[in-house]
């Protein structure tokens, strides 16, 4: 079996990358998804807050992802379910590789055809992402019931209507611990508190007030779970303050009775698969390095959504999904070239990385969107953008946040203007510097 492009992963992300990949020419689409339905994590997220920016209304994860959906049936793109992606390999096309040749094949596995083959021309990474477990915390007492993923009991309570515990200590304040501190609320349990190992929260100002604030959960910053107490069933943990080097400080510890500790310490991109391709990934995201068009270092591999970096709304993800499929398109028809020049976006003091991380100019859209996260809050300061050194924009911003993605708009008409250009610099710098 033979296609123009395969998407593998059917959440936000592999939706909005299918339907761009039609709508620009490709024939041949295919959506590979491992659950048994198409919507990614969006089937668990039963909140609002969802489409926004795309539908100009207030949806929930269902809904949302359910109108993506509709719009994949319609176009009459395949989709195949409960199929796990096992192996991509690069087919060596050569100097002779035409437009719409197929250039990888691709390993997959089901329960109806077994081990099976398929190979495509251009492939969209769209894996989305995990959440960290406890093993990554080195936190100390056995493992007793009653230690879960935030994302886990997500799926418990809205998927499945069962109930993780009815006291509740929640480590992290990343979005879905914040939301499932409401959630849990909501359906009768005490959420005692919500502790966060760094002095900012991870999560977006909205969910902070929306979450705990207007519940009453108190938010205990640059704190830290130090031990769970419990051999069958968790029936308390210990927390503790943390200095500026996040080690726990002597003498600040608390002990808190509860029957569950919920994680919400982080979300990793889903890319083994990218590994094994030899995608190469960066340091900061582990998601794929990419350049204007979302294509990785391997030519017709492209990669969007939360397996390239973690984004805090699904719109995003759905725009930045819709440049991946219509670049892949233009791939499998020959109009995607590289010219040989590369322009690095250099991530600077208070940035922490940036997507894409390089550029060819002449492949570059009119106007290129550079999304990025800073490394810490910062109130009163100025957004810089430099070319090889010059101070070229200079943006106010009142606020940033880590918690919240930031993005800057490059123009082609003025990176014309500049042709020995080698660097563009995205910095933080306080006002008055």
């Amino acid at each position: 079996m033979h296609y123009d492009i395969v998407i593998i992963g059917g959440g936000p992300a592999g939706l909005a990358a299918a339907l761009a990949s039609k709508e620009h020419g490709a024939v041949r689409v295919l959506i590979v998804e491992r659950d048994k339905e198409l919507g990614g994590i969006l089937n668990q997220c039963i909140h609002n807050g969802f489409g926004l920016h795309t539908f100009g209304e207030e949806l929930t994860g269902p809904e949302y992802a359910a109108r993506y959906i509709k719009k994949v049936k319609e176009a009459g793109i395949p989709y195949l379910l409960n199929t796990m992606v096992i192996d991509i390999s690069c087919r060596d096309m050569g100097s002779d590789k035409k437009a719409g040749s197929s250039g990888f094949e691709i390993s997959l596995m089901n329960r109806t055809d077994g081990l099976f083959q398929i190979e495509a021309g251009a492939i969209i990474l769209a894996m989305g992402c995990r959440e960290r477990p406890r093993g990554a915390l080195n936190i100390p007492g056995y493992r007793p019931a009653g230690i879960y993923s935030a994302g886990t009991a997500q799926h418990f309570v809205n998927v499945e209507g069962r109930m993780p515990g009815k006291e509740v200590v929640i480590l992290g304040s990343g979005d879905i611990g914040l939301i499932m501190a409401r959630r849990m609320t909501l359906e009768g349990a005490a959420v005692k508190v919500v502790a966060e190992l760094m002095p900012y929260s991870g999560g977006l100002k909205r969910n902070i007030v929306q979450c705990l604030d207007d519940f009453g959960i108190p938010l205990k910053l640059s704190h830290t779970v130090v031990d769970i107490d419990g051999k069958e069933r968790v029936k308390g943990v210990t927390i503790a303050k943390v200095d500026e080097h996040l080690k726990p400080i002597p003498g600040t510890e608390e002990y808190i009775p509860c029957d569950t500790l919920l994680l919400s310490v982080g979300l990793i991109p889903e890319n083994e698969l990218s590994m094994k391709l030899g995608v190469t990934l960066s340091p900061v995201t582990s998601g794929p390095v990419v350049d204007e068009s979302l294509e990785t270092n391997i030519p017709g591999v492209f990669a969007c959504g939360n397996v390239l970096h973690v984004h805090d709304l699904v719109d995003y993800v759905s725009r930045e999904a819709m440049t991946a499929g219509e670049n892949a398109a233009a791939y499998m028809k020959g109009e995607l070239k590289h010219d040989g020049k590369q322009i690095e976006i250099k991530p600077d003091y208070g940035v922490r990385y940036t997507v894409p991380s390089f550029l060819d100019p002449h492949r570059m859209p009119e106007e290129l969107t550079v999304r990025f996260r800073v490394s810490e809050s910062f109130s009163q300061v100025k957004l810089c953008v430099y070319y090889d050194g010059v101070l070229i924009k200079a943006t106010k911003k009142r606020i940033m946040a880590p918690g919240e993605m930031e993005e800057i708009k490059l123009k082609k008409a003025e990176l014309s203007k500049y042709h020995d250009l080698r660097q563009i610099r995205i910095a933080i710098e306080r006002e008055g510097a």
